[in-house]
């Protein structure tokens, strides 16, 4: 009588007047939840205070749908609501070129970085800082958590970037900035107030002009001066692949000692260069973890920073 009660959820003798009991799917479906949540307390436990930096770009993140850029800023959110200070660097690279392909501007990459003249400069700055940035920290207030968007010029200094030829000539990519300085009170008076910062990858360079900056350095030397316990490279690509057309081909662990060979392979070119080079630098610095991983799976922040299991590439010494 009371399994079948259960199951139908009715009222029981003697269990208060007008008290109705949840029907056994019903309740086993919760304390499943509640499982999940005990789970998870080791790592609250143990992460609690502590600063995440995410980079968070890729095509998931310049689609016109909200889902993934939903997804990823409520994961987000969930962290600062357990006490963990997450810091979001933001990319844009696809509204960029849109944005100059309008100015009849074609997109030009030397080693993985965007080639800027002073006018592509002031439309990079006014696409991820103006147009971007806001619209990310909008996501976050609409999913309950707080916010506030940085330009990049606010947060960042940086100095003239010359890029090493084959040869060792230098090559010049334009306005591009190598970041040398990072602004780190304002960040981390956000993450004390429980506010997740959102900085765009623009920089302000000594001679006080604005500079373009790729987003992986950035968040890479943001995380080394915040001394952040973790750092994770959100993209729409699996992690590392030895051959890009093959997912099965994945790099699931990377050692900073085979960064050179896989160079000089072509494993790792073009947009990855920065990237792995911005990671091996971020653990020499001190950062506790780095992570490239796939922001198209559901719940990839989480995932990382709570079980290590999320599908990628982890970066180590």
């Amino acid at each position: 009588m009371a399994l079948v009660a259960l199951k139908r959820g009715i009222r029981l003798p003697g269990g208060g007047a007008g008290r109705l009991l949840l029907p056994l799917e019903r309740m086993q479906e919760l304390i499943s939840k509640a499982d999940a949540l005990l789970e998870a307390l080791p790592y609250l436990q143990r992460f609690r205070g502590a600063t995440f930096v995410v980079k968070y770009g890729g095509s998931f993140m310049d689609s016109p749908g909200t889902a993934g850029r939903a997804g990823v800023a409520r994961d987000v959110v969930f962290l600062a609501a357990a006490g963990i200070g997450p810091v979001l660097v933001h990319g844009g690279g696809k509204a960029v070129t849109a944005a100059l392909a309008r100015t009849g501007r074609a997109p030009e990459f030397l080693q993985g970085m965007r080639v800027t003249d002073e006018a592509a400069a002031q439309v990079v700055e006014r696409v991820l800082s103006h147009e971007i940035n806001p619209q990310i920290v909008s996501t976050i207030i609409g999913l309950g958590g707080r916010a506030k968007g940085f330009s990049g010029t606010d947060v960042f200094t940086c100095r003239k970037l010359w890029l090493a030829g084959a040869g060792g000539e230098r090559l010049d990519p334009g306005w591009v900035g190598e970041v040398v300085a990072v602004k780190t009170e304002p960040l981390r008076e956000c993450v004390r107030n429980g506010t997740i910062p959102v900085v765009s990858p623009t920089a302000r360079g000594q001679d006080g002009r604005v500079y373009n900056c790729n987003a992986d350095v950035a968040a890479a030397q943001a995380a080394i001066a915040l001394q952040a316990q973790r750092l994770v490279f959100m993209s729409d690509v699996p992690g590392l692949l030895r051959d890009p057309k093959n997912p099965q081909t994945l790099i699931s662990r990377l050692s900073a000692g085979e960064v050179g060979g896989l160079k000089k392979s072509g494993v790792i070119d073009q947009g990855m260069l920065p990237k792995v080079d911005s990671a091996v630098a971020a653990l020499r610095a001190g950062v506790g973890k780095v992570s490239f991983v796939d922001g198209r799976v559901a719940h990839a922040v989480l995932l990382e920073m709570f079980a290590g299991e999320a599908p990628g590439t982890q970066i180590v010494l």
